[in-house]
């Protein structure tokens, strides 16, 4: 066995706990006296946390303007709020919510220094001109626990309709000045909503860990990302104040955190892969769309590693996974990988994801969208699909 070298790109400051949301005043101040303050449509804005918010800032001498974001951000949406602050004195971007809060806050804080469209920047689909930063000051507070955005440097926005498409802005020095992942602002996250945003974390956790990048420093805080999501999940999803409930969310927030780490690090898979154009395409969330396919995804990958004899460490690590979420050894790696798939695919049924034909995908679509994931998560898969293999991830979850 050999320490093969590997890279680690720049990270946020973590402030992880329940009661971290505190530090967040003084943390803004640090970076100047006018901040741009994101959050989602609602839900925040309606808790006692934003009243009190509004008046540490006001305590700290910092003056606010703030926007709303409602859905996945669009490019339109990040250029007219570029638009509208640009030299306008904001110092510093403080984006509260869930990941598409997140994106468009670093986004946003990106370009507001420059004035300039984000489709000058935007991978596959801009003007394919280097971003060199620097970006104002940003800070991400997460309230949902799934896409690990607080932990990456890029952006995604997304463009709905035939000719759509979802796509990243990312530069290392978009990553956040700081990551506030408090585990108290989950307390009013619906179920449905912690069932995707948990299946979105979950994925990143397994994509990163068999990815063809992975490296010993991700594989640790994926397996560790992946025992506290097993302890956590389904408590954080009963919901209630009691200590399990509690327990499972600090589990949950802290799995998504590493995702978003190991994702950024390591790369991701065939369910990201496929999962960008299902969302450019149709109204389907990541999270469902994640979560629908990762047990058929996992069926392929372990199938064409055995019948390829791949040389990768990707089925020996399955069946790791399989041995940490099962509880129990097993005699072969495939045995073993193969429990995994049952695993995931009981989650699937216990938590009731909707195939993708109740999103309006049928059939005559499944060419389109294989067409179209070909973009930087599959090129981290742990070996090359073959289109045939993926439309049958598509095809059996319609």
């Amino acid at each position: 066995m050999t320490l093969s070298p590997f890279a680690i790109g720049r990270l946020p400051r973590i402030l992880f706990g329940a009661g971290q949301l505190q530090a967040l005043p003084s943390l803004v101040r640090q970076f100047g006296v006018r901040t741009l303050l994101i959050t989602g449509a609602r839900s925040f804005r309606d808790s006692t946390h934003w009243v009190w918010l509004q008046d540490q800032l006001t305590g700290f001498g910092v003056a606010t303007v703030d926007m709303r974001i409602s859905g996945e951000p669009s490019p339109d949406l990040v250029d007219e709020a570029v638009a509208r602050w640009h030299g306008t004195g904001v110092s510093s971007v403080v984006a509260i919510g869930g990941g598409s809060v997140l994106d468009a806050g670093k986004a946003i804080a990106g370009l507001l220094p420059f004035g300039n469209s984000v489709m000058d920047h935007l991978e596959g689909v801009g003007r394919d001109i280097p971003y060199q930063g620097p970006a104002l000051p940003f800070i991400a507070v997460p309230t949902t626990a799934g896409t690990g955005s607080e932990a990456t440097k890029n952006a995604v926005l997304s463009r709905h309709g035939e000719t759509g498409f979802k796509k990243s802005f990312r530069h290392d020095t978009l990553v956040p000045e700081y990551a506030i992942v408090d585990p108290d602002l989950l307390a009013t996250c619906p179920p449905d909503l912690i069932a995707a945003d948990g299946m979105d974390a979950f994925t990143q956790l397994l994509e990163s860990y068999v990815s063809a990048k992975a490296n010993p420093f991700t594989d640790a805080l994926a397996l560790s990302g992946m025992e506290w999501f097993r302890r956590g999940f389904f408590d954080a999803l009963a919901g209630g104040d009691g200590d399990a409930a509690r327990l499972g969310r600090a589990a949950i927030a802290y799995a998504s955190l590493l995702s978003g780490i190991t994702l950024a690090q390591a790369g991701l898979g065939s369910v990201h892969g496929l999962a960008a154009p299902l969302g450019a395409f149709f109204p389907i969330l990541h999270g469902i769309a994640c979560g629908t396919l990762l047990a058929e995804a996992t069926a392929v990958n372990v199938r064409a590693l055995c019948e390829r004899g791949e040389d990768s460490p990707a089925l020996a690590k399955y069946a790791q996974v399989s041995a940490l979420l099962n509880s129990q050894a097993y005699t072969d790696d495939h045995h073993a990988a193969m429990a995994l798939v049952e695993l995931l695919r009981e989650w699937t049924r216990r938590l009731g994801l909707k195939r993708l034909g109740e999103f309006g995908i049928h059939a005559g679509d499944i060419d389109r969208i294989v067409a179209n994931a070909r973009g930087s998560s599959m090129q981290t898969n742990p070996l090359l699909l073959t289109d045939a293999e993926l439309a049958e991830i598509l095809t059996a979850r319609l």
